[in-house]
């Protein structure tokens, strides 16, 4: 009796599981407003930024008190080993590549936000003007389909070395450079640079490579994939009239 019911059931709904499968249409319409579904969306996406946000802040929070850690001890006497510098080097650069990860996964959460602030909100607030991208809706639904990655490692990079890390390392080099003139007796640079068997010339050139590196991976000229950021623009307070 069951199975019969079953099959009635069915014949009298054909359409019952196309429904299910098309229970997500019309749910971003126009007419609904923006105090409905992507209301919460934007909400939701706000605090995942918010949320990967404070790990960036935290990653930088411990790389900057660390470094000023060795450097204190590495200064505290004058028979301290210069090397110690170098090890601050290197263990920003771990924190560096940690942060670099972190931001590849926030910059998802991010992007998706831009997208809605750009298309939905400014349009909501200026129908007058165009949205900035035509094929928003479409984007953002494969992105919530198949979340990806929107900026390479590299980019990632260069985005924490010019907002963070980049005056982190400098300010090293400077403490490295004057450990070697002013902390060591007996010897001038490059020559006090040495580390056990290593000279020191080649201990400053492999310094001056590492730094030539970072430079390249920073500044080198790339299309940025980052949305909205790093772009050259001239302060104008609320005054977006086109001049």
């Amino acid at each position: 009796m069951t199975d019969q019911s079953e099959e009635v059931t069915e014949e009298a709904n054909p359409d019952s599981h196309a429904v299910d499968e098309q229970l997500g249409e019309g749910v971003f319409r126009e007419s609904m407003g923006p105090g409905s579904s992507l209301a919460h969306l934007y909400r939701g996406e706000i605090h995942r930024m918010k949320f990967w946000r404070e790990r960036l802040d935290r990653t930088s929070n411990w790389a900057i008190t660390l470094m000023a850690a060795i450097l204190t001890w590495a200064f505290s006497n004058r028979s301290n080993p210069h090397y110690i510098v170098l090890l601050a080097i290197v263990t920003v650069s771990i924190f560096l590549l940690i942060e670099a990860r972190r931001y590849r996964a926030y910059d998802i959460w991010r992007s998706r936000v831009r997208m809605l602030q750009q298309n939905v909100w400014s349009y909501g607030l200026d129908p007058g003007q165009d949205v900035e991208d035509d094929d928003w809706r479409e984007k953002l639904s494969r992105d919530y389909h198949t979340p990806k990655m929107k900026v390479t490692l590299e980019e990632a990079l260069a985005h924490r070395l010019r907002r963070v890390y980049l005056p982190l390392f400098l300010v090293l080099l400077a403490a490295w450079f004057f450990h070697l003139t002013a902390y060591v007796s007996g010897e001038e640079w490059p020559a006090s640079a040495a580390i056990g068997w290593i000279p020191g010339t080649v201990v400053t050139a492999c310094v001056a490579a590492f730094y030539a590196g970072l430079l390249v991976v920073a500044y080198r000229p790339r299309t940025w994939n980052v949305n909205g950021e790093l772009l050259s623009n001239d302060v104008s307070g609320w005054d977006y009239t086109e001049k």
